[in-house]
């Protein structure tokens, strides 16, 4: 399908511009083709598509109460509606495989694997892996050895939340929530994680190991989490030179001086804070070191956060919207996305942001194939594609 977006404002390069953009073969290209059907963007702005680089918002859908599942696939597709709705035209689904029984378990975890996996191709959004190793998950470690290999290659975290756990007296919080998630008694599950805290000496060992099998796979792989500039140190030599979510100003620092990208949550942004006292997300991007903001567990914030760090003439929006696009395609390793320009793949949201408190995505398109339109808002958008199954996208 060919098209020309015509009568927007486009963030081609570093600014916004009133910049005609055309799409063939699932590229942008740099003329128009005179069979190209024509979006009418008037008054809106044309940007990249989101780029998530860690979202498990889907796990709402699995598992809305604690207890209560429901079928993944019919999951994945409402979550594959959210995302294109919200703008976001690359998605990693944070797959957690832990120790853990439930909604985390390995079990939980290759179901999850195999409906992506059978699904992709008729998912709107370009949907992939992010795997959110427990590192005390060692007698899972084998399954996630044979998903490195998964096309295209899953991102690997290297995620450590049970020392945490015990260190920092969590399980005392938090233990009802964590049991109900796992689907076990209050004293079943610290049981359990007795049991898996007495392995921590084979920990280390363990991550070596597969952090040397990620980088022989061509993974991407970040570390999750780190609590230090050591732990920074620690998990760049074995290969994770992306730090997600690390706990404090000092590792976020250290990784941005070796121009590491920093990976943090929008919501944190939206919200005005961290839900649970983390690194604030504001003064991260403001003083330099945030360079990615991921979906987390909200998938309408990275949208509405890009907008709100912006300031409200939008002339820094170029900068602010690299953090849901280009910097986080760079750190998947993705290099056909993130900026509109010849030559890159047509994933294209047009936004309407006369109120920038709250921008809303008009339409998206994706590889070339235009798979959401709101309707109205003044906008002419032709027929939707059609995906591999023939319906109506």
């Amino acid at each position: 399908m060919h098209w020309t977006i015509r009568g927007g404002r486009a963030l081609a390069g570093n600014r916004l511009s009133s910049t005609d953009i055309h799409v063939a073969g699932g590229k942008i290209v740099p003329a128009p083709d005179r069979e190209a059907q024509v979006i009418e963007a008037n008054g809106l702005l044309v940007l990249p598509g989101i780029v998530d680089i860690h979202g498990d918002g889907f796990e709402r859908q699995i598992m809305p109460r604690p207890g209560v599942r429901f079928d993944t696939a019919l999951a994945l597709r409402d979550t594959d509606r959210q995302l294109v709705a919200n703008g976001i035209t690359t998605a990693f689904h944070g797959v957690t495989i832990s120790w853990e029984p439930g909604l985390r378990s390995a079990e939980a975890a290759a179901d999850l694997i195999a409906e992506v996996t059978r699904m992709r191709s008729s998912l709107r959004c370009d949907t992939r892996l992010h795997l959110r190793w427990e590192t005390f998950a060692l007698d899972q470690m084998p399954m996630v050895m044979q998903w490195l290999s998964l096309d295209p290659r899953p991102i690997l975290a290297l995620n450590d939340h049970t020392t945490g756990t015990v260190m920092k007296g969590t399980i005392a919080r938090k233990i009802g929530q964590m049991a109900s998630r796992s689907g076990l008694s209050q004293e079943a599950y610290t049981a359990l994680l007795d049991s898996v805290w007495s392995r921590r000496a084979e920990v280390p060992a363990a991550i070596e190991e597969l952090a040397s099998a990620a980088r022989s796979s061509g993974n991407i792989l970040l570390a999750h989490d780190e609590a230090s500039p050591e732990e920074r140190l620690k998990f760049r030599q074995l290969g994770a030179v992306t730090s997600e979510f690390p706990l404090n100003r000092e590792t976020a620092e250290a990784a941005r001086a070796a121009g590491e990208h920093i990976v943090l949550g929008a919501p944190n942004v939206v919200r005005g804070g961290s839900h649970n006292g983390a690194l604030d997300a504001t003064d991260a991007v403001r003083s330099g070191f945030c360079s990615v903001l991921a979906s987390d567990y909200h998938y309408p914030s990275p949208l509405h956060a890009a907008f709100k760090l912006a300031r409200p003439d939008f002339d820094d929006l170029a900068e602010t919207w690299a953090l849901v696009s280009a910097n986080a395609a760079m750190a998947a390793g993705l290099e056909d996305r993130g900026i509109l320009q010849p030559g890159m793949r047509a994933d294209i949201i047009l936004v309407d942001a006369r109120d920038p408190a709250h921008p809303h995505v008009v339409a998206t398109m994706v590889g070339g194939d235009l798979v959401y339109s709101a309707g109205g808002h003044g906008v002419s958008v032709p027929s939707l594609s059609r995906n591999a199954e023939g319906v109506p996208a």
